[in-house]
């Protein structure tokens, strides 16, 4: 037998001959051993990042399955990630054999090693990761770390790992512009690399390329300005489109002009059928004039049907919109034409026009969140009719499905239930959120997120994906994941939001994994102190700072907002009684201190009442005062209707998420599936 930490010994050819009947006997022995150890480790829990460090510790020395100790080891030295030396002696005889895993402690071991000051035996143990592994993502370490001292290496890392960090950054070293665009124009440095290449004399297809990737990063007037009166692709086109519909109003009417003739132009292509969608989300006359002037095979299809079944029913003739629900119940125009009126509706208090907009059957297929937000209102314009028993029912049974988000907190207060009460939590409650595995659909993803390997986890997916984004509402729902799983919790957040709108009929485990990821609150500890020093629940500074900043320290709006809790330079001024640097500004203890201070001022301004105060942190509290005194008294009767006749979609959007985060932080887990 050869042991798994030496798989090179071979037997001296001078062994006595008597001793091998024995050594025979022994390693037969120990064989059967390690099979039945590793047999009765198969029947155990799996080792996970919520195993305690005494277990680890336990399996990691006396385990008799060798398997189970490498895994005891690796999340042991996940968790001793300041302690180079301590990850060294962990991983110490554990890349042995063939397993994945095998390369995965050999580039940690690698890292160990550069870390200590011991750069030749680095260079060993990247040389032998990238002989036994070759086409293994751990390589891509060992092709960027080998390729400082030969450059040559870095071109195979681009050309065998395009979208691998490790070749995102060896391509940001050396200038490449062009790989950039086409495999990571997110990444840092990456966006200036590209302005600086289209300023010089690129070829006509690598300014396309590069158009394209800055218009993806909404940098629409570099990309026009990188084509140089070049025409642009149809896909390059339509990111340029995009881009311009965030602009200012001239911009979006030349946006809606490009997107009206790609459409034209290429009506049968998903670049035009793409194009007739976007345009017809828009609004206004010279809007719908544009959608009619598509071409007839995208006049007739869901999305310029639910624009002009919208206009309609602004006029109040519902028939065509009737019409686009029971065609198409499953398309997303469908989906925000069905809202957009049956919202109309109860603003005008047409309750029963409202429930015929809203009724189940033209429902089917809609999303978790979307159909919280159907069942809700719904049942609300039952109840405005008098069917308060349909409407109690309605209500119980969506408690009972979406206990979290903003419906969820809305349907416990009109059931009268005390968990509706937002701000009577203790102030240092947290969600705490175990690990749940990954079901990502390829075993050794899920098998190295189950290890704590979150980075190794995150490069192995982008690299099998080659960079591609997510498609669907299950690979949203996995990169999310995976992208909160290494702190990036700016476009984790984001993606996971994406997958409560596409993950239409998803199963009970989906929809927990997805509470679950979004229940996550990093930075924990500063929001208690926070709370503590402000008087505020921990939850209510985590709601306020997930829908402003994503948990992102150092964001900045284009207005001048910074920190966690996005605060004007000006109010933290005021709050902490002096002008603060920039450093202080974004410093995340300072900053969730000074946003806890200032919701205390606006809960006293507004007597407690959550919806306003949050409106008035988004908003400020002049703006909500003359909404107040323009529509709904205080106290507001009825909040939800209030709520959505806030006349800035942004404010409107804001006070939901916020209080949806809120209720969510708070509310019982859903039980098991």
């Amino acid at each position: 037998m050869i042991p798994p930490g030496n798989p090179g010994q071979i037997l001296p050819a001078s062994l006595p001959m008597r001793l091998l009947p024995i050594l025979a006997t022994t390693c037969l022995g120990s064989g059967v051993v390690l099979g039945i150890g590793h047999r009765l480790a198969g029947q155990l829990p799996p080792l996970t990042p919520d195993s305690s460090t005494t277990l680890l510790e336990w399996t990691k020395r006396l385990a008799p399955d060798p398997w189970l100790r490498r895994e005891a080891a690796l999340l042991l030295q996940a968790r001793a990630e300041a302690d180079p030396a301590r990850q060294a002696r962990l991983l110490q005889s554990q890349g042995w054999g063939t397993d994945g895993l095998a390369g995965v402690v050999l580039k940690h071991s690698a890292l160990s090693a550069q870390a200590l000051g011991r750069p030749q035996q680095a260079e060993r143990l990247w040389t032998q990761l990238l002989r036994r592994f070759p086409g293994a993502p751990p390589s891509a370490d060992a092709l960027y770390a080998l390729g400082q001292k030969r450059p040559s290496l870095h071109r195979q890392l681009l050309d065998r790992f395009a979208a691998h960090p490790a070749a995102l950054a060896a391509a940001r070293e050396r200038g490449d512009a062009s790989h950039l665009a086409r495999w990571g124009a997110r990444w840092p440095g990456a966006a200036t690399l590209l302005r600086k290449t289209c300023a010089g004399n690129p070829s006509a297809a690598e300014r396309d390329l590069m158009a394209g990737a800055l218009a993806q990063l909404g940098d629409g007037q570099a990309a026009v300005s990188c084509l140089r009166d070049r025409p642009a692709g149809g896909s390059t086109a339509l990111a340029i489109a995009t881009a311009h519909l965030l602009g200012d109003r001239a911009q979006r009417e030349r946006a809606e002009d490009q997107l009206l003739s790609l459409a034209l132009r290429m009506p049968t292509s998903s670049v035009g059928q793409q194009a007739a969608r976007i345009l017809s989300e828009g609004s206004g006359d010279r809007n719908l004039a544009r959608v009619r002037s598509l071409p007839a095979p995208l006049l007739a299809a869901a999305p310029a049907q639910a624009r002009l079944a919208l206009a309609a029913g602004e006029v109040g003739d519902l028939k065509p919109a009737l019409a686009v629900l029971r065609r198409w119940p499953d398309d997303p125009a469908s989906w925000d034409l069905q809202w957009q009126l049956a919202r109309r509706e109860s603003l005008g208090q047409r309750w029963s026009n409202s429930a015929l907009l809203l009724a189940p059957e033209r429902s089917r297929g809609l999303p978790a969140g979307l159909a919280a937000r159907q069942r809700f209102w719904l049942a609300l314009s039952e109840w405005q009719q008098g069917q308060h028993q349909s409407a109690r029912r309605r209500w119980r049974d969506l408690l009972r499905d979406n206990p979290g988000g903003y419906y969820g907190w809305r349907s416990a207060v009109r059931l009268g239930q005390p968990s509706g009460r937002l701000l009577s939590t203790v102030a240092d409650a947290l969600p705490q959120t175990a690990w749940q595995p990954l079901e990502s659909g390829e075993p050794m993803l899920d098998r190295l997120w189950r290890l704590d390997q979150r980075l190794e986890a995150w490069e192995g997916w982008r690299h099998r994906r080659d960079g591609q984004p997510p498609t669907d509402g299950q690979e949203l729902l996995v990169e999310g994941r995976l992208r909160r799983g290494i702190n990036d919790h700016w476009l984790g957040l984001g993606q996971l939001e994406q997958a409560q709108l596409r993950l239409s009929g998803s199963s009970c485990r989906q929809r927990q994994r997805l509470e679950q990821s979004l229940q996550e609150v990093p930075l924990a500890e500063v929001f208690r102190l926070a709370a503590r020093s402000s008087g505020m629940p921990a939850t209510l500074l985590a709601a306020v700072a997930r829908q402003e900043s994503r948990f992102n320290p150092g964001a900045r709006s284009v207005a001048g907002a910074a920190g966690l809790m996005q605060l004007m330079p000006d109010t933290a001024a005021e709050l902490a009684g002096e002008q603060l640097s920039w450093k202080a500004l974004i410093d995340p203890q300072r900053n969730a201190d000074l946003g806890g201070r200032y919701l205390a001022q606006l809960l006293k301004l507004w007597q407690g009442d959550p919806i306003l105060a949050v409106a008035s942190y988004n908003a400020g509290p002049g703006s909500v005062s003359r909404w107040i005194s323009a529509g709904q008294p205080v106290p507001l009767d009825p909040p939800e209707l209030w709520v959505e006749a806030i006349p800035y979609p942004e404010t409107r959007l804001y006070v939901k998420k916020v209080l949806g985060n809120l209720r969510s932080f708070t509310a019982d887990p859903r039980p098991l599936c």
